[in-house]
């Protein structure tokens, strides 16, 4: 039996607007089968909310707190705090708000 899907929720810190940064966490979201957003916030965060099998949003999770990816993250993240819950809502496709 599959394991049921998680909602990572991530709050990224650091230099993460203007540089391509939700673009490249989408495409690394979507490589691994992820749904929901990558959004700027006012305050210079960007806000991941990512849902699908925990596996995948643990990688995803690595890879935004600087775990080797190729193309390589771009900015600079200087922290990452981050949850997983239950998901709350449905998502189609991985977008950037």
């Amino acid at each position: 039996m599959a394991e049921p899907d998680v909602r990572l929720t991530a709050w990224v810190h650091g230099n993460v607007q203007g540089v391509g940064f939700r673009w490249w966490t989408r495409c690394r979201a979507l490589e691994s089968g992820l749904t929901g957003y990558a959004a700027n916030q006012d305050d210079g965060r960007v806000r991941v909310v990512a849902q699908g099998p925990r596996e995948a949003g643990e990688k995803l999770l690595q890879l935004l707190e600087g775990g080797d990816s190729w193309p390589p993250r771009p900015g600079r993240v200087d922290k990452v705090v981050a949850t997983f819950s239950h998901p709350t809502e449905q998502f189609s496709g991985f977008v950037e708000r």
